[in-house]
């Protein structure tokens, strides 16, 4: 809801000016799939001062304030200022980093198909004040704002529509999120290969809702997968991948953050797995072990996330030289062939005898420490990249999602038979 934030100074009585500034007001919404902000008040016409939601988890602890997406409406031809507070939050109980920092560029898109970054000239941030101004000219009565190029349940639909013919794609739900929506998981490979011998990668994306870019890889990784390429059918002959492309569609429909509808985190938790509470988090369990049960193998695992710059982490202590040197390579390939950007290797997820708190821990580390199989986590950076020397685009997450699969087909198992 929209409010006057001071009177304008005019000769016209209150009430007028009031009504007159909320009618040249420009206006903003987010009524659709993602659209998130908090209150919104009207300095002037064009200047808006608005509040990232945010949300905060279980104990009501834990703020995370990174994701906003919304409509700005009738400002064609007319600058306008937007002012992005309430960016303070938290992690692991302790005051964090900004997720909105300097260093933030958010995206536009007057179709919602392609998203532009808004250029260094048009954000300006305000240390002491604790926001990011936005100041542009929109050029049409429409444009959509977002924090990253938007990812929703929506996109993912018609992505599965459009590559559900394939003979080398199968598609199962293996539960239903805590508001019902379905869990997928998605199997790419050759059925006329025999599976025996078959190494076998699983991926997981967005666990985290307000992670888009790894969704924008995942589509990448999906369409090459499914592709007529040559080292693409290699592949599907030799391996079989699993997919999560969604672990979290509640919070995706609804604009979240890293949190489900009981406000627990999706990436943390894997030890303490409740099928009420934690219902996202227990079908892909099930998944998983059901999975091992059977007597099949996992070579590798890895869940993909976004945050400000890029790194890999993995039970480099724990797992020995061979998962270490998995890591390495893994890494090295990662820079030698794609965006990826780190100033240092491979970080270490679980250090000899590090004790997790009960409740934090990752699918990662959970995975390798209670089931010994070899799992990493690859963040990849929202920020400027070193590499491109600009920020990512839709179009560079998918390129990396196509390189990622081609580099999981080429590193050697790590497990014995």
């Amino acid at each position: 809801m929209l409010s006057v934030g001071r009177k304008l100074k005019t000769e016209s009585p209150v009430n007028e000016v009031h009504m007159l500034a909320l009618l040249l007001a420009a206006s903003i919404s987010t009524n659709f799939e993602g659209g998130s902000l908090g209150q919104v008040e009207v300095l002037s016409p064009t200047h808006l001062r608005c509040s990232v939601k945010g949300e905060v988890d279980q104990d009501h602890r834990n703020r995370e304030a990174s994701w906003y997406y919304f409509r700005l409406d009738s400002a064609a031809g007319r600058q306008v200022i937007i002012d992005l507070v309430n960016l303070q939050g938290e992690y692991d109980y302790r005051p964090a980093p900004l997720d909105i920092n300097q260093h933030t560029r958010p995206v536009y898109s007057y179709d919602r198909k392609k998203w532009k970054h808004f250029s260094d000239r048009e954000v300006e941030w305000d240390d002491k004040a604790i926001s990011l101004r936005l100041c542009f000219t929109p050029q049409r009565p429409r444009m959509w704002i977002a924090h990253m190029a938007p990812y929703t349940t929506q996109d993912l639909a018609r992505l599965l529509t459009a590559v559900g013919g394939s003979p080398y794609l199968r598609k199962e739900v293996v539960g239903k999120t805590v508001n019902g929506r379905e869990m997928l998981l998605l199997t790419i490979t050759n059925p006329a290969t025999p599976e025996a011998g078959k190494r076998v990668v699983w991926l997981m994306f967005r666990q985290h809702s307000w992670e888009t870019g790894t969704s924008w890889v995942c589509e990448g990784a999906l369409r090459y997968l499914l592709s007529l390429d040559p080292q693409a059918a290699r592949i599907r002959d030799q391996m079989i991948i699993r997919i999560f492309p969604m672990c979290d569609p509640d919070g995706v429909a609804r604009g979240g953050e890293r949190f489900n509808a009981y406000g627990y985190d999706l990436n943390r938790n894997w030890d303490t797995a409740d099928a009420k509470l934690m219902a996202e988090i227990f079908a892909q369990y099930r998944a998983i072990l059901g999975w091992v049960d059977a007597g099949n193998r996992i070579d590798l695992f890895l869940t993909v996330h976004n945050t400000s710059e890029d790194f890999i982490e993995g039970p480099l202590s724990e797992g020995g030289p061979t998962l270490r040197q998995l890591g390495e390579r893994f890494a090295g390939l990662l820079s030698d062939r794609t965006s990826f950007y780190s100033a240092s290797g491979p970080r270490d997820s679980l250090p000899a005898g590090r004790l997790i708190a009960k409740g934090r821990m990752t699918v990662d580390q959970w995975l390798f420490r209670e089931h010994k199989i070899p799992a990493f986590l690859l963040e990849l950076g929202t920020e400027y990249n070193p590499r491109l020397k600009r920020l990512r685009t839709v179009e560079d997450w998918h390129d990396f999602g196509r390189t990622l699969v081609e580099i999981l087909g080429e590193l050697q198992e790590v497990t014995d038979d």
